[in-house]
């Protein structure tokens, strides 16, 4: 995490002008938290006073705020809301910032077999650690300060290119680890997937 020189960086306010809900909310108050949550935190990022820095903490938000608190906020929002598409964005960036090597490895299995989504998914050549940890940050990047319904597709290429890699690397390991690979490349498609009907919806205004 970086800091400035002279005070510490503050961390992203996600509760702005939003009710304090006393002990364990209910279902219905931890639904609208989240949708509350979601919409500020886009807001922040293309409001009319947009700058570098605001879309740089908002990158960040997961290192600042912490990914348990995120998960604890959106993930059970679910496919097809803005909350939980933003917990998938932030979910994937971490997990190309801790395992890059895990990361470009799969995605080099599955790039030449899946030519049109490692287009669309603009990782840079050669895909190591540091250019899969690098599209983490520009999809974030892209998803505040420019177009969302891009940003979601690259990261549904992504996905796609990694789940067949997994499953070229599946035919080469053991049965146990192969099992596992196949289904963790389910897991890859449903994230493509959730992440196109997302962007679909983005781009008709439904996405909330």
């Amino acid at each position: 995490m970086m800091s400035r020189d002279e005070r510490p960086p503050r961390r992203p306010a996600l509760r702005a002008d939003l009710p304090d809900f006393p002990g364990d909310p209910d279902p219905a108050d931890r639904i609208a938290l989240a949708h509350a949550t979601a919409a500020a935190v886009l807001k922040a990022g293309h409001g009319d006073d947009q700058n570098p820095d605001t879309t740089e903490r908002l990158v960040h938000l997961a290192d600042e705020v912490g990914l348990d608190e995120l998960a604890e906020l959106w993930r059970e929002s679910g496919p097809g809301t803005l909350p939980g598409t933003l917990w998938s964005l932030y979910l994937l960036r971490s997990w190309l910032q801790r395992n890059g090597a895990e990361a470009s490895r799969l995605f080099t299995a599955g790039e030449r077999t899946a030519e049109v989504s490692t287009a669309v998914a603009g990782l840079r050549q050669p895909p190591g650690p540091d250019e899969v940890a690098e599209l983490g940050n520009a999809i974030l990047t892209r998803a505040f300060d420019s177009d969302f319904a891009i940003a979601l597709e690259r990261a549904a290429a992504f996905c796609r290119v990694v789940a067949v890699g997994r499953a070229h690397v599946a035919d080469d390991t053991p049965p146990d680890e192969s099992d596992r690979q196949i289904r963790l490349a389910r897991g890859n498609l449903r994230m493509a997937d959730e992440l196109e009907q997302a962007a679909g919806l983005w781009r008709k205004g439904e996405l909330h």
